[in-house]
């Protein structure tokens, strides 16, 4: 009576038919895995990679003070200004042209009332108004300057 817990005791053995279909099973992923990398549908390595950003360019120009039109006190606007531009070329061309472009922005600035100011719906406006005055080139027949946006410094009403 002692061959019976000793039965027991064995460990079981593998099914040959279970391991041959697992190794079936295997090769056909492997397989579907190559055929679908060979067929161009797996994206590259270097896909994966985000894309290299541009680094931005940007021109400072010297904060400006002006005048603000009013009917009572006197009231003024010191205004730090950035421009971004698209590429080097735009950034030489307004270095060259600097005071003729100071002179366009003291105009337009000197030109507002305290009030068209006050809000960031006005200061994104007047950024785009800047943007725009800034980019009319200063003669017939050449390009534009390529400024892309304008940041604020500094904007202080007073």
């Amino acid at each position: 009576m002692a061959t019976p817990p000793e039965a027991a005791r064995q460990p079981k053995r593998f099914n040959p038919k279970l391991l041959i279909a697992f190794a079936a099973a295997a090769g056909l992923c492997l397989l579907a895995a190559l055929i679908y990398f060979l067929s161009g549908n797996m994206p590259a390595a270097s896909a994966s990679a985000p894309p290299r950003a541009e680094r931005p360019i940007f021109v400072t120009l010297e904060p400006l003070t002006v005048n603000l039109q009013t009917d009572s006190k006197e009231r003024f606007l010191h205004v730090g200004v950035s421009l971004k531009v698209r590429d080097d070329e735009a950034q030489a061309r307004i270095v060259e042209s600097m005071p003729e472009l100071r002179s366009r922005l003291l105009l337009l600035l000197s030109d507002r009332q305290p009030g068209q100011l006050s809000s960031p719906a006005d200061k994104s406006r007047l950024a785009e108004q800047i943007r725009d005055e800034l980019n009319r080139p200063l003669a017939a027949g050449q390009p534009a300057y390529g400024i892309v946006s304008v940041s604020f410094n500094a904007f202080v009403v007073q």
